[in-house]
């Protein structure tokens, strides 16, 4: 009978040593999922808090990048348009300089005319002074046949007197008068022509100096656009890098 009650009395302890034991169990596991949850609400508000984080540090960042690219984009725009000045500005240094070889041609074949034209000048200067020179020689020419004609009447004159006696020499006379009488019409003929040579000459001395002062003022414009073309292709030089 008492070992009975002893061997209840133990079943009864172990009995609620094993009801303590689960009730222990089941507290330490609300206990550790109570830990756990918090942990990981905690590790969750981490996580949270550092995505806002560098969701705030990316804005500004963003903003950056994308400025930087308007930046370089604007940068490209802008080179793009010198580049494309530069290439028109090196085109038309180029027709320029066309241009300036083409005039400085022009200019070379206008002195080579301007040479010529003095030395026609010259030419007719010396050409006038001879036609001045030859109308003094036929004018004294003229002077010694008239002087001849008169010394020839004068002697037919005298050899009629003479009568038969002066018969030779009135035959001399009249030949001598003949002679003086063609080249007086010959020396007026020859005066004609030298009036004729003396308004042709003076005609194209004329012209010869008209054209020589339109040559030397189309020569002095020719200069005038070579030294501008210059002018613009040492500035045209100057601004474009090589």
């Amino acid at each position: 009978m008492g070992a009975a009650a002893g061997v209840a009395v133990a079943a009864l302890c172990a009995v609620g040593l094993s009801r303590r034991s689960r009730a222990h169990w089941r507290d330490a596991e609300r206990s550790l999922r109570a830990q756990h949850d918090d942990a990981l609400a905690q590790a969750e508000a981490r996580v949270l808090a550092e995505r806002e984080r560098a969701a705030l540090e990316h804005e500004p960042l963003a903003a950056q990048i994308e400025s930087l690219r308007a930046d370089l984009a604007q940068r490209k725009w802008v080179n793009e348009a010198m580049e494309s000045a530069l290439a028109t500005e090196r085109a038309h240094s180029a027709e320029a300089l066309q241009r300036a070889e083409r005039i400085a041609a022009e200019a070379a074949r206008l002195k080579q005319m301007s040479m010529v034209f003095e030395r026609w000048h010259e030419q007719m200067i010396s050409l006038m002074a001879q036609n001045r020179d030859m109308h003094e020689k036929n004018q004294v020419l003229s002077s010694i046949v008239s002087h001849v004609l008169i010394v020839s009447l004068n002697a037919s004159i005298e050899a009629a007197r003479a009568g038969a006696a002066g018969r030779g020499f009135s035959i001399v006379a009249s030949e001598v008068r003949t002679l003086a009488t063609r080249s007086q019409e010959l020396s007026k003929s020859y005066r004609d022509s030298l009036h004729r040579n003396d308004l042709v000459t003076t005609a194209t001395f004329q012209d010869i100096q008209a054209g020589g002062k339109m040559i030397a003022a189309a020569l002095a414009s020719v200069e005038s656009l070579t030294q501008q073309l210059h002018v613009q292709l040492q500035e045209a030089h100057d601004g474009v890098p090589a």
